[in-house]
Formats: C-alpha cells, structure tokens, sequence
C-alpha cells in the first residue's frame, strides 16, 4: 500500500518543476456506462491515482505551488446519507483531508465558483488537454469566466500539456511501487499456474480464461486487461481476445494475462503444449524464443538504451530462424532487410507500472533511452507462424509462441518479477505432468 506521505511527496515533486507561478489540473476518470443504467467497473484515472490515492469519481486535484491558504486543492462529491444508503460510503470533503492529505477540499458542485479565482494570475495552466472532452470544455468555460470577470489579462498565458513532466516522475518506481509490482507479479505467477493446470486438450479457451480470473480475483486482485488464451494458431493473432476455441491435442496454447493490484500491474505470457509434450518444431521455436528472451533480459541494465533488449532479441531470433530455414541468408542479410519481422512483427517490451503499457519516453532527444534503476519494463519476443503463410512448410504453420516476463532495473543485475512461472521446456512438462496425475 502506498502511504499518504508518498502521494504527498509526488504533489510536492511535480510542483517543484512546473514552478510557482503555475496551476496544474487533473481531473478524476469519469464513470463509464455499459449499457442502460449497468456501470462498467470503476477504476481511477492512473495519473490522478498516483497523485492522490483518491479512488471516487466526480473529482479534481488542483495543485497551486507557493499559494498561501493551501497548495494541494481537492473538488470531490460531498457525504450524502440518501445516495450513500444505495452506491456505498462516499469519502467527502472532509474525509479527503483527513485521510488524503489534501489541503483543504470542497464540493465538486461549487467548483465552478471557486476554482477559476484560485488560477487567476498564474502564468501557466498544465492539464491534460484532449483526453476528456467534457473536462476540456469545462476548462475553457471556466477560462473564459475569469476572462470576462476580471476584464481580461490575468489568466494563464500558457496552457501546457502535463504528460512530459508527470510521466516522466512516474517512470521510476519507489519501493513501495516495487513491492506491488511484486505482489501483482505473485498473484499473476498464481493465476498462470491454475491456466496451466486447466488447459487440456477439449477444454475450451474460455475455461482457462475463467481458471485465471478465479485465481486473481480470490487473491484480491482485477485482471490488468483482457486476457488473452489463444490455441493453435490463435496464438499468431498478437491481440487475439475471443478465447472461444476448444484447445486442440498437439497445438500449443499461448497464454497473456496479468493481474492488477491497487492500480499496479503485471503482464506474463507463457506458451505451452496443451498435451503436454512438445512436437519437434514446436520446441526448436520455442528454443529460439526463450534464447532471445534471455539475451534481452540480460540488457535491462542500467546505462543500457532501452533499444538494447531488443536488437540482442532480433539477432537471436534472426539467427534461430536463418538455422531452421524459416528464413533464407545469414542473420544480418534478415535484420539489414526487415525481414524477421515476418515472423517477429513487434517490439520486445514497453514500460511497465500503473498502465500495462505504462508511461514514459521511449527516446530522450531522438536517442533510445538510457534505462536506470527504479524503472520496470517487459520483456517479451516472439515467433508466430500463421497457418496461411506461404512458402513455409506445412510443419511450421500455425505455431505463435510468446514469452514474456516483468523486469525492473536494478543497480546490479535485472530483477525478473515473473520468475514463479516456469519457462524452461523441460519445467513446463513436468508441471504439466503433475496436473494429469491430479486430475
């Protein structure tokens, strides 16, 4: 859990560089309907989580460094018994004092009234402008009040997108981030082996699908996105989501799920023989997947550019393909030419934290950024084989394999997250072993 001082620090840190005479805005996520009056599940904006641990809609953060009656602003819904007694125990005003740290905090039906007089004179205003287009026009008609108010000249004369300063904070981890990373790790590594111990042959994809949203939600945890449970040749399709197919004797079953805890995530893919037993192509890919993945991890270092990962990724599985004649040459000819990404077409990881696809540049000054300890990516080659590929024989068609692990940087060498879930082909069929002999 991250404690009050911990958001408080991050208020004071971005208020640090945006500079006293600057406001800065951000507004809780909205609610979003299902369908009629069916609310999809809430879950907070990610940067307004990690400046405020507030987690109720209808709610926004001002920040106004050097101002005297209070920095650290609050709008939020006030206490209401009637509403209460059907939605649940809202927080309130005073409540976001009291246990947020805030300031001080008002309704979030006066902020109208209030919030434009407290960014009066401030030559800048950094918000997130284009995200939410209800919010954006708010923001505007408050602008414009004050405007017409004070007759012109005291608002702000910059308005400033807030992501490079807020999400370049959020790329490095403090520990007790680190620490839910783990957990969320933990109860991800959980839920892959109950997706392992339920993908047999006849089962259908949505079956393992239920084992791993079973195993997160009794430890606590939310699914970080949309599983993915892909059999046979399913597993080419990089985002396939329709987990309907029965798993099939012979094909392999890629796996892609992560879990969430207190808005922190994980991200683990695991590929495996839904019988157990690997056929021969299945495993001189999958060879060549795990080699690359090991090369990769072993650049997650600090000082090394986040490009490094994956170039040692695509000489691997270059190499691996040009061994097994899935591609004609040598090694070089195929990076030179582009042409291992017609079996290897994405990048082998992005940043990691309160979004699955977390936060961060990926380039400082048109150079790959130089990692450094506190930050977390994954790490996640691949070769995927489509059933309809030409010139590939037919033994190969209809293989995608994926393997993926979380890695944070530390000042030594790379710390796995993920390590639980095995991955070595030997480990994997004597875990599967064991689920037959459990059945």
């Amino acid at each position: 859990m991250i404690a009050p001082a911990e958001f408080a620090r991050r208020r004071r840190q971005l208020m640090r560089m945006a500079g006293e005479d600057a406001a800065v805005i951000v507004a809780a996520a909205p609610e979003r309907m299902r369908n009629a009056d069916a609310a999809y599940p809430y879950r907070q904006d990610s940067d307004f989580h990690y400046l405020t641990g507030f987690p109720e809609p209808e709610a926004v953060l001002a920040l106004l460094p050097g101002r005297r009656a209070g920095e650290t602003i609050l709008f939020c819904r006030e206490r209401e018994p009637e509403r209460e007694r059907f939605e649940g125990a809202r927080i309130g005003s005073e409540g976001a004092v009291r246990d947020y740290g805030m300031d001080d905090a008002f309704p979030i039906e006066d902020i109208d009234d209030i919030l434009p007089g407290m960014i009066e004179g401030r030559a800048r205003l950094y918000c997130h402008f284009g995200r939410d287009a209800d919010f954006d026009a708010k923001l505007l008609t408050w602008v414009r009040r004050l405007r017409a108010l004070r007759g012109g000249g005291v608002v702000p004369k910059e308005f400033v997108a807030l992501a490079h300063l807020l999400h370049d904070q959020r790329l490095y981890k403090s520990r007790a981030e680190l620490k839910l990373m783990r957990r969320a790790a933990a109860v991800a590594a959980e839920a892959h082996h109950a997706a392992m111990h339920a993908a047999r042959p006849g089962a259908g994809e949505y079956a393992v699908e239920a084992a791993l949203l079973h195993a997160m939600r009794v430890r606590g945890a939310v699914p970080s996105y949309p599983p993915i449970v892909a059999g046979g040749a399913n597993a080419c399709v990089m985002h396939y989501q329709a987990n309907r197919a029965p798993l099939r004797d012979g094909d392999l079953v890629l796996i892609d799920a992560g879990a969430e805890v207190e808005c922190y995530a994980s991200d683990i893919t695991r590929t495996f023989p839904v019988n157990g037993r690997w056929s021969r192509e299945q495993r001189a890919l999958y060879e060549v997947v795990l080699a690359a993945q090991q090369a990769a991890i072993d650049e997650v270092r600090p000082g090394r550019p986040f490009s490094a990962a994956h170039d040692a990724a695509v000489r691997v599985v270059a190499e691996g393909l040009c061994a097994l004649k899935l591609l004609k040459g040598d090694a070089d000819a195929a990076i030179e030419s582009g042409a291992h990404r017609r079996f290897f077409p994405h990048k082998t990881g992005h940043w990691l934290g309160l979004d699955v696809h977390d936060v961060g540049d990926y380039r400082v000054d048109g150079e790959p950024r130089l990692l450094e300890p506190g930050m977390v990516v994954t790490v996640e080659p691949g070769i995927y084989v489509p059933s309809d590929e030409r010139g590939v024989a037919e033994r190969w068609r209809g293989i995608g394999i994926r393997i993926e692990d979380d890695v944070a940087v530390t000042a030594d060498a790379p710390e796995v997250l993920t390590a639980a879930v095995p991955k070595e082909p030997e480990a994997l069929e004597a875990l599967l072993a064991r689920r037959k002999d459990t059945r």
